[in-house]
């Protein structure tokens, strides 16, 4: 496809929608949503070939300035930015290579990864183990109709909305386990104790306090999603189902509980400056309920606060499920067919509609920014373009918009300040990933022959932009870490590093591993220093280690207990974060206790 290059991108913004013009199309329901799956071992982002240049797909001219027209129902086509040209023309996206030229092999990735829809997925190593069991085989079946499997990579089939869903590939008191531990099943329900046994007692000099909480919550039979932990002040925060509860940082101890009129079907990554957050909320508890609801929560007092409605934007604003992002005081909430943003102090609407133009966004990213990603429609092709642009948190209004070429997609952002993005191409097999400067054109490309592999979600039915664990940045840096290979003299353990890029040339600066057949993840950046995850092994509890602006040798800060590794293991699709000097691990996914049997659900370090 090409483009004239005399054409802007498409100017708008998220302002008020007007009505559809007479005679508009009702779109065809969505069938409700099966409830996903938990994530499995993450994919690898391939390996460059050797001596191929770290070529982006091509950038076309910037995007709208702020202040643009407002994000409105869709208009009559006209020639210009995202629609084809005439036969002959030649534009900027003509014959472009894609990142790292022609491959001619499929995505790298573990040898246990599987080749097919449907093969099995043996435990790992380091918490991973088969997503699909003990599921519902509905939900199996469900899961593997939205996957497509090429050699050692999987891609994402969905449908509307044009993203791929490719993966790569943050003084106390003695702590008591919150509930008679169980033995160990294999399966992250026990840690091999019994009795009422201190989790702590085990524990050797130099190790840190632990804690820990199981989900005593009765749930549906496909169990439920964990969303946190969120840290604010002395409480550490997650949300399930049909409640958000606080605890103690210091002994995991329950503060308060805010519960829920119906079941959860969104949570920003993000809370605002002072703690509060805003959840998506079912209309009711009945199976084929929409996700309309917006309820605000204050984690630093432990209250609900506002609940409003979520307004229809218009005929194709499907609401299912919530794709949600916090920035500054701006709610922005995307689902399939429509967007909008919303005060976090009152729940009064910002912005919101259905397309700009011919492009539609379907994914946010925040924090220090508000990002979003979505797909451009060209003719008659409905996922020709991907796009990515930078909001204004207050208004909507576009400062930015970046387009990629055909077949180019916006997997994940693995930064928002600075902005950058990992794209795929399925068809080409390829990758790439690019920094942004403020004002959205490229700053740099990171040039690579290693693979890539942060902890992403699957994402079967919708985007996750800022899923992953294992990716920070500062101002001048990005760190990721490379892809597990075999380490250590026992044929089993794995070893990885973490690679720091430099951002303003897209070159590595250095890298550092954890060495003796451990593997490490970047959490964040902290005085100018990147704090890395250690994975705990079978022996050895995780850590938190510190790695010099230069590089070197990981230094580690805090050392969980080799006596509950085998928990930590057991965390099935990890979410964590880092503050205060104390460590928080969540279970990504539980089920209802069943007998005297209690999934572990939230764990704390710390001294």
């Amino acid at each position: 496809m090409t483009q004239p290059p005399s054409q802007q991108p498409p100017q708008g913004g998220f302002g008020a929608p007007t009505d559809p013009p007479p005679g508009t199309p009702v779109p065809p329901a969505q069938p409700p949503q099966m409830p996903p799956p938990p994530a499995g071992p993450p994919p690898a982002m391939p390996p460059a070939p050797q001596g191929a240049p770290a070529a982006m797909p091509p950038a076309p001219p910037q995007g709208a300035p702020a202040g643009a027209p407002g994000y409105g129902y869709p208009q009559a086509p006209t020639p210009g930015y995202g629609y084809p040209q005439a036969p002959g023309q030649a534009g900027p996206y003509a014959q472009q290579p894609g990142p790292y030229g022609q491959q001619s092999g499929p995505y790298g990735g573990y040898p246990t990864q599987p080749q097919y829809p449907g093969a099995p997925m043996p435990d790992q190593p380091g918490g991973g183990r088969n997503p699909f069991k003990g599921k519902p085989a509905v939900i199996i079946a469900a899961a593997v109709a939205g996957l497509l499997v090429i050699g050692g990579g999987v891609y994402f089939a969905t449908k509307g909305g044009g993203d791929d869903k490719k993966p790569v590939a943050k003084s106390s008191q003695d702590a008591k386990p919150s509930g008679s531990p169980s033995a160990d099943l294999g399966d992250g329900k026990g840690d091999g104790r019994t009795g009422s046994d201190d989790l702590n007692a085990g524990r050797k000099d130099g190790e840190a306090k632990v804690w820990l909480q199981e989900n005593a919550t009765q749930l549906t039979q496909n169990g439920a999603e964990q969303s946190g932990p969120w840290v604010v002040g002395d409480t550490v925060v997650k949300a399930m189902y049909k409640e958000v509860t606080g605890y103690s940082v210091a002994d995991g101890k329950q503060k308060w509980s805010v519960p829920l009129d119906a079941p959860l079907c969104g949570a920003p990554h993000e809370t605002t400056a002072d703690g509060k957050i805003v959840l998506g909320v079912q209309e009711n508890n009945t199976k084929n309920a929409k996700c309309n609801q917006l309820q605000q929560v204050d984690l630093a007092a432990g209250k609900a606060g506002w609940k409003v409605p979520v307004p229809s934007e218009g005929l194709f604003d499907i609401m299912t499920s919530f794709d949600m992002a916090i920035s500054g005081n701006t709610l922005a909430v995307a689902r399939m067919g429509a967007v909008s943003g919303f005060s976090v102090t009152d729940g009064k609407k910002i912005f919101g509609g259905t397309k700009d133009g011919n492009c539609r966004a379907d994914a946010f990213a925040g924090g220090a920014k508000l990002l979003a990603a979505g797909s451009c429609t060209v003719g008659d092709d409905t996922q020709a373009m991907d796009q990515i642009q930078e909001l204004d948190p207050t208004s909507g209004k576009v400062k930015w918009t970046k387009q990629f070429p055909k077949g180019w997609k916006v997997a994940r952002v693995f930064s928002v300040d600075p902005v950058v993005v990992y794209l795929t191409n399925k068809d080409k097999k390829q990758y790439n990933i690019t920094a942004f400067k403020p004002d959205g054109s490229v700053r740099s490309e990171m040039d690579s022959k290693d693979s890539f592999q942060p902890e992403c979600p699957w994402a079967i039915m919708e985007r996750d932009l800022r899923g992953c664990l294992g990716t920070a940045a500062d101002a001048n840096t990005l760190y990721l870490p490379t892809e597990p290979k075999q380490g250590g003299g026992d044929g089993y353990s794995r070893t990885n590093a973490v690679v720091a890029f430099d951002l303003n040339t897209g070159k590595e600066k250095w890298r550092s591993s954890p060495g003796d057949g451990r593997t490490m993840l970047p959490l964040q950046v902290d005085g100018g220093k990147l704090l890395a995850y250690i994975a705990p092994t079978t022996e050895q509890g995780g850590a938190v280690a510190s790695i010099a602006p230069t590089g070197g040798k990981p230094s580690v800060v805090l050392q969980n207990p080799a006596s509950t590794a085998s928990i930590e293991n057991g965390f099935f699709s990890k979410h964590v974060a880092y503050s205060g000097g104390r460590f928080f691990i969540l279970n990504g996914r539980v089920s209802s206790p069943k007998g005297d049997t209690k999934e572990k659900a939230l764990m704390g370090f710390g001294n």
